[in-house]
């Protein structure tokens, strides 16, 4: 599918739903979520090699340190493209990722 596709149809994935007073503060919340939850993905896609950024609220940008990219719509779709991108088996819950993730003491 190509991008302009992804950003028309489909419905919207719970890990992007948010609750708020007010369709501005909606909006506001979901955006301020969406760059925490690219921040926190990024500190686990560094072991894979790989980067993921927001790209227009809708969906997001999946790239390797090579330069292949790849647009996901939703988070149940970010594996499976990591895996095809960075060659290899991609577990988020490894020992070896998660202990990269452990605070330093």
């Amino acid at each position: 599918m190509c991008g302009l596709c992804g950003m028309l149809g489909g419905e919207a994935h719970w890990s992007d739903a948010g609750r708020a007073a007010s369709d501005e503060d909606l909006t506001r919340t979901r955006h301020r979520e969406r760059q925490l939850r690219v921040a926190q993905l990024n500190r686990v896609l560094r072991g894979f090699s790989c980067t993921v950024s927001d790209w227009q609220g809708h969906a997001y940008l999946l790239s390797t340190l090579t330069g292949n990219t790849e647009i996901i719509d939703n988070l149940a779709q970010l594996w499976p493209a990591v895996e095809r991108l960075s060659g290899r088996i991609a577990d988020p819950l490894a020992a070896d990722v998660l202990a990269r993730l452990q605070p330093a003491s």
